[in-house]
C-alpha cells in the first residue's frame, strides 16, 4: 500500500480524507497534542485495521474525537455533571474524559462499556470532523513507539500501512492528552498530560481555573 501525504491547505484535503474514511481506510491528521490516526466510528473493519496498523493489543481502548461538545450525546450516555463541567471548561483542548459508551458504538472500541472522548483544539482536526462527525482515533505511531508530531514522523512509522496523511505541520503540543475517568462520582486520573490534575480539581471545586 502506498501512503499519500497531502497538505491540509490543499483545497481537496478534506474531501480526499472523507473519501478514504468512507471506503474503510485510515487517515492520519494533526491534533493539538500529537498526530492521530482515524477510522470511521461505525466501521468495525476499519477500527480493526487501526489495531493492526499500530500493532496494538485489542484489549486497549480506542478513543473518540469530536468537533463539538454537542456530539457527546451521540457517543456517550448519561455523562455525570463532573464530566460535563470539565468538558465545558477544557474543550476544545488536551483532556480526554472516560464516560459511559453509547450502545450504538461498536464494542471493539473498548472491551469495557466506556469510551474516552475529546474535542481537540486544532483547526485541521475540527475541519475534518465537522464533515465526518466523530471519529475513532488513536495516536499515529506504532504501539510503544515515539509519538508522532509531524507528518514525516507518521510516515516513518506507519508508511505503507495507512492510506492518507493530512500534513498540517508540527503539532503544537507534542504530548498526549490528560485522561480522566469520569464513570463514577470519584474521578480518577488515568494519564498525566498537558492539563494538570490540580487544575481539574480546582474546576470541580470552584468551577474555574486560575491563570
Amino acid at each position: 500500500m502506498k501512503t499519500e501525504s497531502i497538505s491540509t491547505k490543499h483545497p481537496e484535503a478534506i474531501s480526499r480524507a472523507v473519501s478514504v474514511l468512507n471506503r474503510g481506510g485510515i487517515v492520519a491528521f494533526p491534533t493539538d497534542t500529537v498526530y492521530g490516526v482515524a477510522a470511521a466510528i461505525f466501521d468495525t473493519n476499519a477500527i480493526e485495521m487501526l489495531f493492526e496498523v499500530k500493532e496494538r493489543d485489542q484489549s486497549k481502548a480506542i478513543a473518540v474525537l469530536m468537533s463539538s461538545l454537542r456530539d457527546l450525546a451521540h457517543v456517550a450516555v448519561n455523562p455525570n455533571q463532573a464530566a460535563l463541567k470539565l468538558a465545558e471548561v477544557f474543550w476544545p483542548g488536551p483532556l480526554t474524559l472516560v464516560v459511559p459508551r453509547h450502545p450504538d458504538l461498536p464494542e471493539i472500541l473498548n472491551p469495557l462499556p466506556t469510551v474516552g472522548v475529546r474535542v481537540p483544539d486544532h483547526p485541521d482536526a475540527l475541519a475534518l470532523m465537522d464533515v465526518t462527525g466523530p471519529l475513532a482515533v488513536t495516536s499515529a505511531n506504532l504501539s510503544g513507539g515515539e509519538n508522532a508530531c509531524t507528518a514525516q514522523e507518521v510516515l516513518a512509522q506507519l508508511g505503507g500501512r495507512i492510506q492518507l496523511i493530512l500534513d498540517g505541520g508540527r503539532t503544537p503540543g507534542g504530548q498526549p492528552s490528560t485522561v480522566v475517568d469520569c464513570t463514577s462520582t470519584e474521578l480518577r486520573l488515568m494519564r498525566e498530560g498537558p492539563i494538570a490534575w490540580e487544575d481539574i480539581q480546582i474546576v470541580l471545586r470552584e468551577g474555574r481555573i486560575f491563570s
